[in-house]
């Protein structure tokens, strides 16, 4: 077969096959009287299995030393080949996260475009300085996409960067930021999840407050607390009982005694809540340092309970703990 007739079975190009031939991977067998390269069969079979393992990414070097070198084996290289084809996959997977988060930030000119991109190196750099500039600079003008900033804050490890990520985020709300950042609440990884809810925490939304609502079952308790303080801060009941463990379990207790005093002058919860504290030292706390956390949180809870309560902890056996009460009824007004 002529040259012409061998790239319209093979789909090979003729210019190809002629760089096979000056690279001695495809010598044509003969030559026409006229000089044509002339192919049989055994050089379109070598054709076609050139063909197959370049399209296993083989370059034609290799592609050569497969064919002739007895012994070459394939382990190493497809090995290689596997290696390579899955950095080149996380490559261009990464290519198209960005582009997709250029697309949803709807830019109107390529200036948008350039604008969007620096920012989202940034938001990647190793410098923390440029990461928490890059937070704070994302205004409306240039938009972060949504995406990117849950990214960055559920992977930030700095905390101020942190905080300039949450701001940007409190500032986005609305763009489906809840949901993003509730995924980030189902994490297998403990920081994940923190940063997670601590983000939620500073969405003043209804649709953050509810998955912080959700979230006081949630098995974590971390996850737990920083969703109790963030819905006692926002006057939702639902905490009580979470923000109650938070004062005896001495973490984030002067934090959760606060949101009780405010949840308390709701109508009807400060006897519940002063009724809480009190279950809480009634049952099983010998502890003098949980009973003198919880006189302290009882300090701030109007009502008779509250003051018939640091009445009798003002008889307590622990010393700290009675001249706390009777110092704090001292300063109660009259109820």
């Amino acid at each position: 077969m002529l040259i012409g007739e061998v790239a319209r079975r093979s789909g090979v190009s003729a210019r190809m096959l002629r760089h096979y031939d000056a690279l001695g991977l495809v010598r044509p067998t003969g030559r026409t009287g006229a000089g044509y390269r002339e192919y049989s069969g055994e050089d379109v079979r070598r054709i076609f299995h050139i063909e197959s393992l370049r399209s296993l990414g083989l370059s034609l070097k290799e592609v050569a030393r497969a064919l002739d070198d007895p012994d070459f084996t394939p382990a190493d290289l497809v090995a290689d080949l596997v290696r390579q084809t899955r950095e080149r996959i996380a490559d261009e997977t990464e290519l198209l996260t960005r582009l997709r988060r250029i697309d949803a930030a709807e830019p109107a000119a390529w200036e948008d475009v350039l604008q969007t991109v620096a920012l989202l190196q940034a938001l990647g750099s190793k410098s923390a300085g440029k990461r928490q500039r890059a937070a704070l600079s994302a205004t409306e003008e240039v938009p972060a996409p949504v995406e990117s900033l849950v990214e960055a804050v559920l992977s930030e490890t700095d905390a101020n960067v942190a905080g300039a990520l949450r701001w940007a985020l409190a500032r986005s709300a609305g763009d489906g930021v809840e949901l993003l950042l509730a995924q980030g609440l189902d994490s297998s990884a403990a920081q994940v999840r923190e940063r997670a809810v601590r983000s939620l925490a500073e969405i003043p939304d209804d649709g953050a407050t509810a998955l912080l609502r959700d979230a006081l079952a949630h098995p974590d308790p971390v996850v737990r607390r920083y969703a109790a303080l963030a819905l006692g801060a926002r006057g939702v009941t639902e905490a009580v009982p979470t923000l109650l463990d938070l004062v005896v379990g001495e973490v984030n207790d002067v934090d959760a005694a606060d949101a009780l005093s405010a949840l308390a002058s709701r109508p009807g919860w400060a006897d519940r809540i002063a009724t809480g504290l009190v279950d809480r030292l009634a049952h099983g706390t010998a502890d003098p340092a949980v009973r003198r956390r919880l006189t302290q949180a009882l300090a701030d809870i109007p009502g008779t309970t509250a003051a018939r309560a640091l009445a009798d902890l003002s008889h307590d056996a622990d010393r700290a703990v009675a001249l706390t009460a009777a110092y704090v009824l001292g300063l109660r007004d009259p109820r």
